[in-house]
């Protein structure tokens, strides 16, 4: 099989996983205006190493995994609905001018520490791990472009091109979004960035409540 073509798909499908607004899209947009488009950049890859783990599972036929991964799918969602009930309220209370980690001053941003770009990561991968939904996302993808890599006759190494093609994919939806947000930036000002502070937390708060609400309703409704 032509290796560019697995590539290319794997690509445009990390790309459309990534591209749909929601909590971490707007994470990393409220990070890149407050912190710099590398900060925002890197929140981001942490959702495509994610992406990159489910892309395997399906990828590789790790059946057991990915069934472990749906039995525990409640779990996991309750997980990220407080992860992101919790990271909410702390984006609405938090002052966005003055972080513990980084300043944002007359549109210039200081050097973030090792520490930050560690957090900024793990936070957003351990928020993009804990939905089992993106797992079905990738699965129903594979099996729409034509069963690609999903057959039992693709190889592990045809996997592995698609696999890195999601990762590339991804990664490159993040890197747009924070480079065209990270060029805003300089006509935002105090005022306006506290209220996108305060939106962007309400909204993912309410993306954390939505995921308990369903975990509630498939439970007890």
């Amino acid at each position: 099989m032509d290796y560019v073509l697995l590539i290319l798909t794997g690509l445009v499908i990390g790309f459309i996983v990534a591209a749909p607004i929601g909590p971490i899209n707007l994470i990393c947009i409220r990070r890149t205006l407050a912190y710099g488009s590398l900060i925002g950049l890197v929140s981001g890859l942490g959702a495509a190493a994610a992406d990159g783990i489910f892309a395997a599972i399906i990828g590789f036929g790790l059946t057991a995994i990915r069934h472990w991964i749906e039995g525990w799918s409640e779990t996991l969602q309750i997980v990220g609905g407080l992860l992101l009930t919790g990271f909410g309220l702390h984006t609405y209370f938090a002052d966005p001018l003055h972080g513990r980690e980084f300043q944002y001053e007359g549109g210039h941003h200081h050097k973030a520490g090792k520490h930050g770009f560690l957090r900024s990561f793990a936070s957003t991968f351990a928020i993009a791990m804990s939905n089992p939904a993106t797992l079905f996302a990738f699965a129903a993808l594979f099996a729409g472009f034509g069963g690609i890599v999903a057959s039992e006759h693709a190889s592990w190494t045809e996997a592995g091109f698609v696999v890195a093609g999601v990762m590339v994919g991804s990664g490159l939806w993040w890197l747009t979004l924070t480079s065209v947000v990270g060029l805003l930036h300089a006509k935002i000002d105090a005022r306006a960035m506290r209220i996108i502070t305060h939106i962007s937390g309400i909204v993912v708060s309410l993306f954390g409540l939505g995921m308990l609400a369903r975990v509630v309703w498939a439970r007890w409704i």
